[in-house]
């Protein structure tokens, strides 16, 4: 099997980091090599946070190269955006269409970008655009968005949903255990 690339992107406080790493431990009991790597910009401010997950018969380095992301899963529009240089064609983003406003945008610095959403339906990339919030909302506590997010994916890679669950029981405190569970069943459940 070839490397696949998947390239993770939102910020600070998203749960990210959480998301590679059940990712990680999914396809690692699946049998790939995988890498991966962090990239954590202003984090604890709300700035950028990036993981980029690798999987394969053998993986060599931890690093994608621009244009050979085969998906981008993205927790916020602009995230999602700034990633589309490590898209590779015929690739896929999924992302959360709730906007969380950068540091300049709060100062009142700069302006959010508009129509995000159009654009990214028009980057040559199959868009899958959804309110990942409002289904972690409804699954119990907006902090789940990640599982919704991962939910999204697992069903767009197709993944069977009882070995991510069971992954995700392995890898969430009991504490939260629950509304993670339910948060990756509505993504998964949107597509």
């Amino acid at each position: 099997m070839s490397v696949k690339n998947i390239l993770i992107a939102g910020v600070g406080g998203q749960g990210t980091v959480l998301t590679a790493k059940v990712l990680s431990r999914l396809l690692i009991r699946k049998g790939y090599d995988i890498k991966v790597s962090e990239i954590h910009g202003m984090s604890q401010r709300g700035g950028s946070v990036v993981t980029q997950v690798r999987y394969g018969e053998k993986v060599f380095s931890p690093i994608i190269a621009p244009a050979t992301a085969d998906v981008i899963l993205a927790f916020e529009k602009l995230e999602a955006v700034r990633a589309l240089p490590y898209l590779k064609e015929g690739g896929a983003v999924i992302v959360n269409e709730r906007e969380i406003n950068p540091m300049p945008v709060v100062m009142g610095k700069a302006k959010y970008p508009a129509d995000l959403e159009s654009f990214l339906n028009c980057c040559g990339a199959e868009a899958y655009i959804f309110d990942a919030y409002i289904q972690a909302v409804a699954a119990g506590n907006p902090k789940c968005l990640n599982m919704v997010m991962l939910g999204a994916w697992a069903k767009k890679a197709g993944f069977d949903p009882e070995e991510c669950l069971a992954v995700i029981e392995e890898n969430v405190p009991p504490k939260f255990l629950e509304v993670n569970k339910k948060g990756f069943m509505r993504g998964y459940d949107v597509f």
